[in-house]
């Protein structure tokens, strides 16, 4: 019994020998999975270092195989893998490299209608504004094997070729894995040298879509070896039809080169003038001024669309537009000059090519007061044109030409003598043109490029370019979006 004053201190509860060396493990009541029994969590390291187990550093079995391509070294650590195979790389000692590189450009600007004919009976839609964001099927035109006929004595013997479903509204408006697994079959079609090794590719994603920045609108394949060129050239593969239905089917454009190393680095640039480094004819907006008589320039700007279809001979065909604006004012070029629209990426991509010290000229079938003007205005290097005559008395075009007229001979014979003048190697040499008459000089030069062209260009020409931005021509050197804001900034 406790004496008396002497007071009494209750026993504080406590949880005796049932506490652990961890509060956690006490108290845990999932445990992840995958995780090793005799791992308790930070606090069993701390609390009772003695008591954990821990395991040793995991042994690193050294490679026991002989490298060779069948079975190349790995290293496996820390999540990184890394085989040490050179399918894409540098040739070996003594032998040369046989790429082909094939670019694709998304025609994002130009959505395809599905092969959908619209009934002959039907009445013609009004026309369609000329950059209208939707195409419906009925919009379409009528294919030009379909007579627009219900009668069957005037109906074709031949139904219309269809044309190939538009897989980018299947598989996404851009270039898709499904576009690109579907090129890569249709090259592996074509034969490849006798004895070249097992193919490979690789890619590149050159731009994204600005709406959508996941959505590839560029890309670079590499293909190794390429196709045999005894059984198909370069020039004969960019014309063949499974190319042209791979494009037709995909909404792209593909452009084939050589790996080489002019690819990479151009040092002469020709550009056409009219519908390539602008987007009207001088020509036209000249007879669109003369309003006697009223049909003049409607006349003329048939004469031209004829020539640059190539059903008329160039030189003839522009002695003939000439004479009918005989009696024009020599005022008008100057006049003209606030008038001319600058094509889409025309100044950024001077100014990039500038900056890479690649020379350029203009090479135009118009005039030379206008295209020598634009060309101080734009820094470009070079300009030849035609000459007209004008009366030094009436101060009015006499309907005359002086000197050779600048055609396709001309436009050749031009590109030759500028390059010859600064050293450059053709194979350097790129032109950019839309119209027949240009065909020559695309041809003399190492990559001849047709912008938004008629149909004749577009088939013959070594690159096709439809797009909105003519800076899109960076990307056949292989220049990343990255690269080419870096070079116009």
């Amino acid at each position: 019994m406790a004496d008396e004053g002497t007071s009494t201190k209750p026993v504080r509860p406590s949880m005796g020998s049932m506490r652990s060396s961890s509060f956690l493990q006490d108290h845990q009541q999932y445990r992840p999975p995958n995780k090793p029994e005799n791992h308790y969590g930070i606090d069993t390291v701390v609390e009772d270092i003695q008591a954990s187990q821990i395991s040793s550093p995991r042994q690193i079995s050294p490679f026991n195989g002989i490298p060779s391509s069948e079975n190349p070294p790995k290293i496996v650590e820390s999540g990184v893998t890394h085989e040490f195979s050179h399918p894409n790389c540098t040739p070996a000692p003594g032998s040369r490299t046989d790429r082909l590189v094939a670019t694709l450009f998304y025609r994002s600007s130009a959505p395809r209608i599905s092969n959908a004919i619209p009934s002959p009976q039907r009445v013609p839609s009004p026309p369609r504004a000329p950059h209208s964001p939707k195409i419906s099927a009925l919009d379409a035109d009528i294919p030009p094997t379909m007579a627009p006929s219900s009668s069957l004595e005037t109906f074709p013997l031949e139904p219309p070729s269809s044309e190939p479903e538009p897989l980018d509204h299947l598989y996404g408006s851009h270039i898709s894995p499904m576009c690109i697994t579907s090129f890569l079959h249709l090259m592996s079609t074509f034969p490849l040298p006798p004895n070249s090794p097992s193919p490979t590719s690789a890619h590149r994603c050159l731009k994204l879509s600005a709406a959508h920045e996941n959505h590839p609108e560029v890309v670079e394949l590499t293909l190794s070896p390429a196709p045999s060129a005894d059984y198909l050239s370069l020039a004969d593969l960019r014309k063949h039809e499974l190319i042209y239905r791979f494009e037709q089917e995909w909404n792209v454009d593909v452009a084939l080169r050589a790996d080489t190393l002019w690819r990479r680095y151009p040092r002469l640039v020709v550009f056409d003038m009219d519908s390539t480094l602008i987007t009207q004819e001088v020509i036209d907006l000249l007879a669109a001024t003369i309003t006697d008589p009223p049909d003049l320039a409607a006349r003329v700007a048939d004469i031209t669309h004829r020539a640059m279809l190539g059903e008329l001979e160039f030189d003839s065909a522009f002695r003939e537009r000439v004479k009918l604006l005989t009696g024009l004012s020599g005022e008008i070029f100057t006049q003209l000059r606030q008038v001319l629209e600058v094509t889409n990426g025309v100044r950024p991509l001077l100014r990039a090519l500038k900056k890479l010290g690649v020379k350029t000229a203009v090479l135009s079938g118009g005039f030379l007061p206008l295209t020598s003007w634009l060309a101080g205005e734009l820094g470009i290097d070079y300009a030849h044109a035609n000459e007209v005559v004008i009366d030094e008395a009436t101060g009015r075009l006499t309907g005359e030409v002086k000197g050779r007229i600048v055609g396709k001979e001309r436009k050749k014979e031009l590109l030759l003598e500028i390059a010859e003048k600064e050293g450059i190697d053709l194979q350097q040499v790129v032109a950019v043109g839309d119209g027949a008459n240009d065909l020559l000089m695309m041809e003399a030069a190492g990559l001849g490029v047709a912008w938004n062209a008629k149909p004749r260009v577009q088939m013959e020409a070594g690159a096709r370019l439809n797009g909105e931005s003519l800076l899109d021509l960076l990307h056949l050197f292989g220049f990343t979006e990255e690269e080419i804001q870096q070079l116009v900034a």
